[in-house]
């Protein structure tokens, strides 16, 4: 495993241990907020920053909840779908203003990847990002098969 996968292991094993006491509710949407979600995360924040090709043009900044910890609130017939490669991850997006909110990644197909940069400020207490290096995807893809389960 290199040096990146090992940092990713250890920044994500305290939150999947994380008891849903020590959790609270953050809400978040799109620019122009037809599509609006909350989740269940810690107020200090875990992120990943990916460098692929989609992650890097997007600017997307990844937090991997699991599925019972997404609540869609708003816009479900606001999103469209855009897939591509493998076709195993479903990136959804407003298709008013175009932003990608959140999306079901390919490497924890059952959780959603929100994006950091759309959650409301006021909850969140600090983000740590982390680089994910797509060259490495196999090992990376390990090191957060877990933030997309209930522990």
């Amino acid at each position: 495993m290199g040096a990146i996968c090992a940092t990713i292991a250890q920044s994500f094993a305290q939150f999947s241990q994380m008891p849903a006491a020590n959790l609270i509710v953050h809400h978040g949407s799109c620019h122009c907020g037809r599509v609006r979600f909350e989740i269940e995360a810690p107020a200090a924040i875990a992120a990943l920053d990916c460098n692929c090709s989609i992650c890097r043009m997007t600017a997307f900044v990844h937090l991997i909840v699991p599925a019972a910890r997404f609540r869609l609130l708003a816009g479900q017939d606001e999103l469209t779908e855009y897939t591509f490669n493998t076709g195993a991850a479903k990136h959804r997006f407003c298709r008013h203003c175009g932003v990608k909110a959140f999306y079901i990644p390919r490497s924890n197909p059952d959780g959603v990847d929100v994006n950091v940069r759309c959650l409301d400020a006021a909850t969140i207490e600090r983000v740590d990002i982390t680089p994910f290096d797509d060259r490495e995807r196999e090992a990376g893809e390990a090191a957060i098969a877990h933030l997309s389960r209930m522990e």
